[in-house]
This record gives structure tokens, sequence and C-alpha cells, in this order.
């Protein structure tokens, strides 16, 4: 359940926030929770540091972009600084690096896919939370710009590290254009563009948009929607504590799986965790939190066509014990069983086994059975999806639920002047990914363009995809809005 295979050093994450956020997350800082009060210290560290020589009409030498003085700022200063000197030793990985990064690779591994990035140079920073930061970096080897993403875990170590290309070719000025990049990267390709300024989902160009398919770590949209519900009921409050404890731990993508058991954040904290760095321990505890039926409502609620493919609805750790455990046997035992069966055997057997060991990920380096283990959902049902949310968050006290699905835009980046908010939620893994976006224009229009790619028989080069389907996604935006 992450952004990219959960093999992978390369899962995108995020964290970002965009400027004009600032103001509005001042405005939860002002609450008296607790919860609230950690977005206070945000407003101080979202910044946009932009390095352009293009713009500069003075001789003296540019302004250099400094990280910000956070743990993951500190994370990035080092790694910029050691990329200039790799390879990395095996000391300085185990000194900077948690072992749940550790596991999924070797430090030979690591260097490896640190070489597209030698000699780098920050160009701009983005600054989400204390944990999270992502770069835009001109670099001296194979690709000559390049994304970094960075999450620390409590101990300000780093959880999470993406690099990918930050510029994919010229973004397409025509739908015949959009198509053809989409269908470049895989061999089943669903998308739908709609104009959801209403409270609804009216269509303005698609492919296949009806048909479900793998959506990985998408289908957190469906969590944070019973989530708003049950705030909105007050059977959960934002600034609530939640335990992290070894029962809810799950794999990456994400950090909190690496904080010692007992330990502590707010709702709202496991909320931005769970959508902005997609972590999947979060989404479990906040499964656990409101509750298994409140997740399978929301799949009707929102208008999904077909729920009974996500019911029983699993937590990532399910799903990851399904796909590993005893494998393929217990897996089949699921998928021939009935709805009634399914839960007693997550129940009675799958419930209560422990984790693999997160190594043991490295058999998920190919699709294994990704079209009936994990969630579907057709284009047509996450635009459904982003439409609830968007009533829900301009319901009293539910604010927060557009702040989280703020927080990163993955690299998409539209053009300011014309778009005043991003949403995003992404998701992949070996043989599929997914990206949805709702984005609202200056004047008010919303639109939601998502993107669901699928092979069946190999892996999906998402370092490769991403940048393509992002540029696609945005030609998609500027021709929606501009008919």
């Amino acid at each position: 359940m992450s952004g990219q295979p959960a093999s992978s050093y390369a899962a995108l994450t995020g964290g970002v926030v965009r400027d004009e956020r600032e103001a509005a997350i001042r405005r939860i800082a002002h609450r008296k929770h607790r919860a609230f009060r950690i977005y206070a210290s945000l407003a101080a560290l979202i910044t946009t540091l932009v390095l352009s020589a293009a713009a500069c009409s003075s001789p003296r030498a540019p302004t250099p972009v400094i990280p910000p003085d956070t743990p993951a700022g500190a994370q990035l200063r080092w790694l910029i600084a050691a990329m200039a000197h790799l390879p990395l030793s095996d000391a300085q990985v185990r000194a900077h690096f948690d072992a749940g990064v550790l596991a999924l690779g070797s430090p030979a591994e690591l260097n490896q896919g640190l070489q597209a990035v030698t000699d780098a140079k920050l160009v701009s920073v983005k600054v989400g939370e204390p944990s999270t930061v992502a770069a835009i970096v001109s670099a001296g080897g194979a690709v000559p710009r390049a994304r970094i993403t960075l999450t620390v875990d409590s101990r300000g170590l780093i959880g999470v590290l993406g690099i990918s290309p930050a510029i994919a070719g010229p973004v397409p000025a025509t739908w015949a254009g959009v198509d053809a990049a989409l269908r470049s990267v895989a061999p089943q390709v669903r998308l739908l563009v709609a104009n959801a300024s209403n409270g609804s989902c009216q269509p303005v160009h698609g492919i296949d948009p009806a048909t479900a398919a793998p959506i990985g770590s998408v289908f957190k949209l469906y969590v944070l929607d019973a989530l708003g519900n049950a705030v909105a009921a007050g059977k959960v409050g934002w600034d609530q504590p939640l335990t992290v404890t070894a029962q809810l731990k799950s794999f990456p993508s994400g950090v909190l799986q690496n904080d010692p058991d007992g330990t502590q954040i707010s709702v709202l904290d496991a909320a931005a965790k769970m959508i902005s760095i997609t972590d999947n321990t979060a989404a479990d505890m906040l499964i656990n939190l409101v509750g298994r039926s409140w997740v399978e409502a929301a799949l009707t609620t929102t208008g999904m066509a077909n729920p009974s493919l996500n019911r029983p609805f699993l937590t990532t750790r399910e799903t990851f014990i399904l796909a590993l455990e005893q494998w393929p046997a217990l897996a089949k035992r699921y998928l021939a069983a009935n709805e009634a069966g399914r839960r007693a055997l997550l129940a009675n057997t799958v419930d209560r086994l422990p984790l693999p060991d997160v190594a043991a990920m490295r058999a998920l380096s190919t699709p294994r059975d990704i079209d009936s283990l994990g969630p579907a959902a057709s284009a047509s049902d996450l635009c459904r999806a982003y439409a609830s949310l968007a009533t829900l968050t301009r319901r009293p006290g539910l604010s927060p639920i557009g702040q989280v699905l703020s927080l990163n835009d993955d690299g998409l980046d539209l053009d300011p002047a014309q778009w005043k908010t991003t949403w995003y939620k992404g998701g992949g893994g070996p043989g599929l990914l997914a990206l949805a976006y709702l984005a609202t224009t200056q004047t008010g229009q919303s639109y939601v363009v998502t993107v669901l790619a699928e092979n069946k028989s190999q892996p999906i080069d998402g370092a490769t995809a991403t940048p393509i389907i992002l540029s696609a996604i945005k030609g998609a935006f500027t021709l929606a809005a501009g008919r």
C-alpha cells in the first residue's frame, strides 16, 4: 500500500504545502487543542525558496537555497552534501536511515539509487511539516533536474526517501496527447476528467472511467471520509490521542511503524501522515479507531458503484499478511470464501498472525493478485469520493480534511495564478500506479483528474511513468479549465 513498489527506495511521498495554505493553517493553529497547536509551528515552517538565475538582474551571486531548520531539513542538508562524495559508507547509512529503510535494501542499493543525482544543487525547497521536506535539485548525473522527497521518523532518521525526475517533457495540449501519454505507461489505463464544482462529477473526458481497477493507497480517501463523518457525529475528535501498538503496525510506506510501541500522536497528525506520506500504520490506526463498518459505509455513501469489491475492507496489515504469509495458500482460502467466510478468516486467522519481517516485502517486487487482494475502484468512483470529501470539508469542524489533502501535490505544481488549491492522493505497487487529484481554480471551479494504470504481468517503472502521468494530468487540468 504505497505510492510505488514496496521494494523500491523511490517510493514517492510528499508533505508539500503550497504557500497559499499558510493562512489557512495559521487559522487552525489558533485553536487551543494540542493537535492544532502542532500546526501552529508549521505556519512558520512553510517556506518556498526558489533560485532563478534568469530572474536576477544584479551581478551579485544569487542567494543560496537553504534547507529549513527542521529534523527533515537537517537530513536533507546532510544528504545533499553527502551526494557529492558517494558512495556512502555503511556507517553513514546506519547513522542517517532508520531500520525499516535498511531492511528494504542494502547500502549498495541505496548508493546505486543516489548516483542519478550526484553533484546535486538545491533549486527549491518546500516544507509541509517538521518531518517532511521536498526539494527540486539540479544534478550533474543522467537526470538534469530531480525531485527529492524525504521524511524522518520520531528519532530524526530518514524513514522515506524518494528520488524522481522533476521534468517529463512537454505538457500535452490536446486530449489526444493526454491519452497517448497515459497509454504509453501501461497496457491498461483508466482516466476521468470531470467538473466537480457543484458536489457531483460532470465528465469532461475519459478512458474507460467506469471500470474498477486496483487503486493502492488511494483507498485512504475512504478512510478519511469515514473519519470526517465520525468527527461530525462526535465519535472522534481531531485532537484525540492515538497510541502506536505492535498490533496496529504495518509495513511502509510511512514512518509510524518505526516508532516505539506506546508512542502517541493525535488523530489529526495520523490523518496528515496517512494522506501526505501515505503512512500505512496511520491508516490502520484510523480504521481501528472508527471501525471497519464506518469505512465500508463510506464506500456506499460516497457513491461507489460496486462496494462489494472492497468488503470486507482490509487494513494494510491484513493485505500484507495475505500477500506474504503462507503464500499462496492463505490468499487462496480468502479469495475462495464468501463475505462472511472472509470476515471469519480475518478474525480467526489473519488478525492473529504476526506481521512478517519487513525484508519479506522483497517478495512483492512483481504483481501478486493485485486485481483481487488489494482495494479497487473506478476513476468515476474516486471522483465521487472527492466530491464527498469536498462537501464534508465545508461543514463546521471538518476543514482539516481539506488541509491534509492539500499537504502534498506529488510535484504536479499547477500554476498558482490559475489554481488556488490542489488535493492529491496517490497509490501504487508492483503492476499499478494510481494518481487522483482535485484542483480548484482562483474563480472557484473544481476539477478532478484521476488516472489508474495497471500491468498485471510486470511492475510499472514508477520513476519513468510517474513524470509522464503528471505531465498528462497537468495537461488535462489545463484543457478542462480552458473549455
